[in-house]
């Protein structure tokens, strides 16, 4: 680890610490956004109905990829700590057990994913053409899962070291080459919407080669050692601690996204469509807020290591007035140009109702913007104190205890159609962040981690 990088996070200025972090992030994030977009965009030349298609099995990948996200929470929160507190032997350890357990776990779901995946598009109410074209995508979408989970490794030890410029070069690559070969495998080969994710896959399996090869010769002191390998039960437990509750959290999200398309495909084509469409613009504009929380959770976790509590706090309060200050802008900037932006991702203009509808979310969508950045930024405090717990409960209660109810209601006692869903959605980013607020003032988020982690 870089010396001067970890005296920075420790000592710097917090400003400058949360901006040299974040801004590497914030890039890493819009390219895997513009990842999800390029394929939209590709996809939805064919028509809005492929389109659709993508958008619909989305949660499903994602419940899957809960789990290395669990696991890559609890990297980055675990061996901040650790390198915080100075025990870089036992942190190296915790980068082998995460290595080679998450890349089991990866394998499995690839075979449980194939093998059920129709049967869950049945579930969620895909019928006919449109669920052949989501089973194709889904089933081959699924065999990137193992590349993204060592991914996920190499991201969470790179950025717990306060290294967040390499996993952005490596996206980018990875990015560049999705773009490449989308326009190849969906149009030259004919391939239609199985070369879009083929496409996908194939950037993933280079990501992943190219991040173990940095890995492994680059300047990094957390490489792992799979010389005489055995699982330590006990370095297990703790992943398990601190990530399980990240990945129920990411989990029961997905799942609740699962049953909200299924509402939401019962209006038709188009509202799926322009759910889809809106929520990709929404991801790319909110993605420097996104990064700002995903820097404070090494930020937060190296401060709580070397006991610097009051740091951490500082921390969280101005990464919260940076992440508030993106989403007015970005809500600002969606409420004027919604239609430009609609048309623009938008391709095929076969089915005007997508215009309308995605242009009627966005108008909702911009008053949440910058609810959406303090969400972030809270997910960012409570990963890394290692409380994980409680952003296992903005994720699912977000979803479950707001969202999913405000919808029912709205769909089975008005007549207010597929605008109950934007109000919904927009909503419950409010009633979440304020849980998350009165979770961070009154149940001492820091008190656990600190007696848990550093001895």
């Amino acid at each position: 680890m870089k010396q001067n990088k970890s005296e920075l996070i420790q000592n710097g200025d917090m400003y400058k610490v949360l901006l040299t972090l974040s801004i590497p992030i914030m890039i890493n994030s819009i390219i895997q956004t513009l990842y999800n977009l390029v394929d939209g965009i590709w996809v939805s030349k064919i028509s809005s109905v492929h389109f659709a298609a993508t958008s619909f099995v989305w949660p499903i990948n994602f419940l899957f990829v809960a789990l290395g996200i669990g696991l890559s929470v609890a990297g980055t929160s675990l061996l901040s700590q650790l390198l915080g507190a100075g025990r870089f032997k036992e942190a190296k350890e915790y980068t082998s057990q995460l290595f080679v357990s998450s890349f089991l776990l990866s394998i499995m779901f690839v075979v449980i994913g194939v093998a059920i995946s129709p049967y869950i598009i049945r579930f969620m109410g895909g019928e006919g053409d449109f669920a052949d074209l989501a089973n194709t995508y889904l089933r081959i979408s699924f065999l990137d899962l193992p590349f993204m989970f060592l991914y996920f490794n190499i991201n969470s030890i790179m950025n717990a070291q306060g290294n967040t410029v390499t996993p952005t070069i490596l996206s980018a690559i990875s990015a560049l080459i999705n773009v490449v070969l989308d326009p190849v495998f969906i149009f030259t080969l004919n391939m239609g919407i199985a070369g879009a994710a083929w496409a996908t896959v194939l950037s993933r399996v280079v990501l992943a080669l190219l991040g173990i090869r940095v890995l492994f010769k680059g300047d990094n002191n957390l490489k792992p050692d799979f010389r005489k390998f055995k699982f330590d039960r006990n370095i297990l437990m703790e992943i398990v601690r601190v990530g399980l509750p990240a990945s129920i959290g990411q989990a029961g999200a997905s799942i609740g996204f699962m049953f909200l398309n299924g509402f939401i495909v019962s209006y038709g084509t188009a509202t799926i469509a322009a759910f889809g469409m809106v929520n990709r613009v929404t991801n790319l504009v909110m993605q420097p807020a996104m990064g700002v929380g995903a820097a404070l959770t090494a930020i937060v976790g190296q401060n709580l290591g070397s006991n610097q509590i009051d740091r951490a706090n500082e921390s969280f309060i101005k990464a919260s007035k940076i992440a508030l200050y993106i989403g007015i802008i970005g809500g600002v900037l969606i409420f004027i140009f919604n239609k430009q932006m609609v048309n623009f991702f938008i391709q095929s203009k076969d089915e005007p109702e997508v215009i309308i509808q995605s242009m009627t979310y966005m108008k909702y969508v911009a008053f949440s913007m910058p609810l959406m950045g303090m969400f972030s930024v809270l997910q960012g405090i409570f990963q890394g104190s290692g409380n994980t717990k409680y952003s296992m409960a903005m994720e699912i209660g977000r979803l479950w205890a707001v969202r999913l109810p405000m919808i029912l209601v709205f769909k089975n006692l008005s007549n207010f159609g597929p605008s109950g869903i934007w109000f919904s959605m927009s909503f419950s980013n409010l009633i979440v962040c304020l849980y998350g607020i009165w979770i961070y003032k009154v149940h001492g988020w820091n008190r656990k981690a600190i007696n848990l982690i550093v001895k």
